[in-house]
């Protein structure tokens, strides 16, 4: 059935009992129907220390044995005899070659004549080499440049799939399942602020990801208090959550309700096209600070504390505000510079810019996604962010929690 013509020796190291990647591989195989022998195996006998494997992976013909290694190489195995990586140059501007390499958001690296770890990681690019420089990126289409030299099938490409930590205190060891309404909301809230604390206490990037269900919920202030104390980067959302954090500042509602008790304003259907009319009045949100119109709230932190943020437009924004980016591809790119070089990424009721935003990164980075509605935390990890922790909660509820812990934190230091 299986001929040695068609057989190639490859390895993997790293936790792969308690990570499970030698099931995964094991269960790729099989599900191909493809064969396998383990050569070699050695386990790790300290929590730090990595497990060995060497393995015979064995197919029908030269086609069949391809499919099964670009299958196994998603989870880290390599071939032993180590391949240069293969390539080839872009025909035109913003077109790849056929066989292009299609990226991970997991760590990658390419060999040639050593392995060089590729930059800027995000899943569904493609690898470009730059040979003066003997260094490899990733890119999205959009930035293809006609003879750019790029990765073309799996050869010589190494993968470092996330791995279950084994050591520390915080949130990403505490959980251990990824999404679930069903865990003590107060003890998670806790860890979560710890993690958020010790991130800055190494100098560490956080980034929000928002929708307006923040102001909705009236968890506004909270976020706005976060940002306030320090420990927020950057903010990346829509158009609504400035509209409806505006409007709360100046009027008190959200959506023409008032937050605090949830009675509606006369005339309250207006209110949050006023508050857009109030922002072209003033020409931009930052004017509005200037001139004392906006006094509080997420974006006048933002301002006053001199964050970051991207308001990415959308078909059904009212307005939208002068701040707000209609251009897609410049939204798109103005999202990944604030996400260069993020460690954590809070992603807070907002299912549209909670995937895209995790198609930008990289595995290693720490993702919370909290909503009230499971599905939308189960597609976030559907569509491939898998080290997101998702936390089914109302925000509202939630973010003040991990604010009072960090508060608490802060008293004791």
């Amino acid at each position: 059935m299986f001929n040695l013509k068609f057989e190639k020796e490859i390895e993997v190291k790293g936790h792969l009992i308690d990570s499970m990647i030698l099931t995964r591989i094991f269960d790729k195989i099989m599900d191909l129907n493809g064969d396998f022998e383990v050569l070699d195996f050695s386990i790790g006998k300290e929590k730090m220390a990595p497990s060995y494997a060497k393995l015979l992976i064995k197919g029908k013909n030269k086609k069949h044995l391809e499919q099964l290694m670009e299958e196994v190489s998603r989870e880290g195995a390599v071939p032993v005899l180590i391949e240069s990586v293969m390539l080839e140059k872009a025909p035109r501007d913003m077109v790849m070659p056929d066989n292009f390499y299609s990226s991970t958001n997991n760590p990658t690296f390419i060999h040639k004549d050593d392995w060089i770890e590729v930059e800027n990681m995000m899943m569904d690019k493609c690898i470009v080499y730059d040979q003066e420089k003997n260094r490899a990126y990733c890119k999205p289409v959009r930035s293809v440049k006609k003879d750019d030299l790029i990765i073309v099938g799996e050869k010589g490409v190494k993968i470092s799939p996330p791995e279950r930590p084994r050591e520390g205190v915080d949130v990403f060891q505490f959980m251990s399942s990824n999404s679930s309404s069903e865990r003590p909301t107060q003890h998670v809230a806790r860890k979560i602020g710890h993690d958020i604390y010790y991130t800055k206490l190494k100098k560490g990037r956080i980034v929000v990801v928002g929708g307006p269900a923040i102001v909705h919920t009236g968890a506004s202030e909270s976020l706005a208090k976060l940002i306030r104390m320090g420990y927020i980067d950057g903010l990346l959302a829509g158009n609504a959550l400035a509209v409806h954090d505006m409007e709360y500042a100046l009027m008190g509602t959200s959506l023409g309700m008032y937050v605090k008790d949830g009675t509606l304003a006369v005339r309250g259907h207006r209110n949050h096209m006023q508050t857009v009319n109030e922002v072209f009045k003033a020409g931009s949100i930052k004017e509005m600070v200037k001139k004392g119109v906006l006094k509080s709230g997420i974006m006048y932190e933002c301002i006053k504390n001199d964050i970051p943020y991207v308001l990415a437009g959308s078909l059904r924004d009212d307005g939208p505000i002068p701040d707000c980016i209609t251009d897609v591809v410049e939204s798109q790119k103005k999202y990944k510079e604030i996400l260069r070089s993020v460690d954590m990424v809070l992603m807070l009721c907002t299912m549209l810019h909670s995937i895209a935003v995790g198609n930008m990164l990289s595995s290693n980075v720490k993702v919370i996604a909290v909503d009230i509605s499971q599905p939308v935390v189960t597609k976030l990890l559907d569509r491939g962010t898998l080290q997101a922790i998702g936390i089914v909660s109302d925000v509202g509820a939630f973010l003040p929690m991990i604010v009072d812990h960090l508060e608490q934190i802060s008293k004791t230091k």
